[in-house]
């Protein structure tokens, strides 16, 4: 095939997948059409650099193309996630992680001047947040603590490839007392990204109510609030005098999480950072100084 014919070939392809994934409603279906091209060529390169096409190229492209067109997400289609400076492992059944969950390794840097040696990941999904650490902190070590069997050896994966032998996950429920993550402290940092939605907030965009576990989208109780409860509570019992606490939640959620860590009368600082949208997103909290550890039954309240 000479470069002329290829250059065509490409450009059909584009225009044609393109096509498809609007059609289907699909978001971007420009961005995710070059993204589907590239892994059917099999190349990392920008497709102007491609000199040739594997064999099965058509069949290939066309298998990825119905998986899109059938609204499933392109991390999973493509076996990997970006998240921040890294090229996440992802797999079905796992919660797929967000940009906007990025953010809460600017503020942590934010609110704790020192470097961090321990930080602590609960809820840790694919690992995102706890591999971030690792890769752009080198001398902190991450427990994480995950509720699913898949998602925590996924978040082991993650963890590994980012930070071989400082990173270390745990199957538990935060619910729960977990005597090993207790024994652990106490923490520098402490990251989360929870599952949040009220249960009777169903999520409208395709990808995630039919593909996001539903384990890691509702938080629990009427309120959507028992898991992240629960995180600020470790929170309160986990952190060093001075340690924050960064975890997401929903745009609606502020006032909320900032009155469950008020209850607890353990954080000299409670605020609410936006996202880069401008919404609230993240409970921002950090451990006062001389704080009492709260009782393991708080946890349950």
């Amino acid at each position: 095939m000479d470069a002329l014919e290829l250059r065509t070939r490409l450009r059909v392809a584009l225009a044609e997948t393109t096509q498809r994934l609007g059609a289907a409603g699909v978001p971007s279906p420009s961005v995710d059409a070059r993204a589907l091209i590239a892994h059917a060529a099999q190349t990392e390169q920008p497709l102007v650099m491609l000199d040739e096409l594997p064999e099965d190229f058509s069949e290939e492209l066309e298998q990825l193309t119905t998986r899109r067109e059938q609204r499933e997400p392109l991390q999973l289609i493509l076996g990997r996630a970006p998240f921040r400076r890294l090229m996440l492992t992802v797999r079905p059944g796992v919660f797929i992680p967000r940009p906007e969950t990025e953010l809460a390794l600017d503020l942590l840097r934010e609110r704790l001047p020192e470097t961090p040696t321990l930080v602590a990941d609960l809820c840790a999904g694919s690992g995102a947040l706890g591999a971030a650490v690792l890769d752009e902190i080198p001398g902190a070590s991450v427990l994480a603590i995950e509720v699913d069997a898949e998602a925590a050896a996924l978040s082991s994966e993650n963890l590994e490839l980012a930070g071989p032998g400082r990173g270390r996950v745990l199957q538990a429920d935060l619910t729960r007392e977990i005597p090993e993550l207790t024994a652990a402290a106490p923490f520098d940092a402490i990251l989360s990204n929870p599952p949040y939605i009220p249960p009777g907030a169903v999520p409208r965009d395709a990808e995630v109510i039919a593909h996001d576990p539903h384990r890691a989208l509702f938080g629990g109780g009427d309120d959507g609030l028992e898991v992240p409860r629960a995180v600020i509570a470790w929170a309160g019992r986990l952190l060093r005098p001075g340690g924050v606490l960064i975890m997401e939640h929903a745009d609606v959620q502020g006032a909320a999480t900032r009155a469950l860590a008020a209850e607890l009368d353990c954080f000299d600082l409670l605020t609410t950072a936006p996202d880069l949208t401008g919404r609230e997103r993240f409970l921002i909290a950090r451990r006062s100084q001389g704080a009492p550890n709260l009782e393991s039954e708080r946890l349950s309240r």
